[in-house]
């Protein structure tokens, strides 16, 4: 029973982990193509995505540079 419960864990735990490691592709009005991971966040008061940068870091860009968000 205890190896059952340990794996349904270890599955969540796998599931939630690939879940939060989506890549996404945001393409930029000067041309540029940045990467994040996990879907980028918009703030509506401050017209600002929020992201996650190849290195982990936390990254913002404005609402109005970005053209189009893919998920990859």
């Amino acid at each position: 029973m205890k190896t059952m419960i340990r794996l349904a864990l270890v599955s969540l735990v796998v599931a939630f982990a690939a879940c939060a490691s989506t890549e996404y592709i945001m393409s930029t009005k000067d041309g540029k193509m940045l990467q994040a991971y996990g879907k980028p966040k918009l703030d509506e008061k401050t017209g600002m995505y929020t992201y996650q940068d190849e290195q982990g870091r936390t990254a913002t860009i404005s609402k109005d540079d970005v053209v189009q968000i893919m998920e990859r």
